[in-house]
């Protein structure tokens, strides 16, 4: 990860525009800002999202609230509380999030 930035950059999620993303079921509603090669996303899925693709990007992604269901296309998955943070490799296992209650999780890539 190349962090191309000449100064400190606070940022305040509330001044960003959000977009609404739906899942095979539920939604995702993100808000986003690129900075060189990083990707930074904060994402507020709805009740019972379900991802409708399987992704095969690495992420370091930090669950702020809720609960996040990572199920890895093998079968497994990964229950992740607040407080939990995951990081996956590029080109590694296709995942896809889920949840029951909804969650809203912090994401690096």
């Amino acid at each position: 990860m190349n962090i191309d930035l000449a100064e400190p950059l606070a940022i305040n999620w509330s001044n960003l525009p959000s977009e609404t993303s739906p899942g095979t079921s539920g939604q995702a509603v993100i808000k986003m800002l690129n900075i060189g090669d990083l990707r930074i996303r904060m994402v507020n899925y709805s009740a019972g999202f379900l991802g409708d693709h399987w992704c095969v990007k690495g992420h370091v992604v930090q669950v702020l609230d809720g609960t996040l269901i990572l199920e890895i296309e093998d079968g497994e998955s990964m229950i992740l509380e607040t407080g939990m943070m995951y990081v996956i490799g590029d080109d590694r296992q296709p995942h896809r999030a889920r949840t029951e209650a909804g969650a809203q999780v912090l994401i690096l890539d």
